[in-house]
């Protein structure tokens, strides 16, 4: 399986550290979850609105959004 550069929000993701692709905010996350919108996030400078994998599997499966 090939990770995505940028996971969009609300993806399924493994347990991992990911950072903001706008600003660089990191979050971890414990178990399978979908990945929340950036807590600093504003449409005038978060413009990608994803999140880079930093640790962990990234996309699950289960991805809703699988061909971004």
């Amino acid at each position: 399986m090939v990770q995505k550069k940028c996971v969009p929000y609300g993806s399924d993701v493994s347990a991992g550290t990911y950072e903001c692709g706008d600003c660089g905010h990191k979050y971890s996350n414990q178990s399978k979850t979908s990945l929340p919108p950036c807590p600093n996030h504003k449409s005038s400078t978060h413009t990608k609105n994803c999140w880079h994998i930093l640790s962990g599997q990234g996309d699950a499966p289960q991805d809703p959004y699988p061909n971004r």
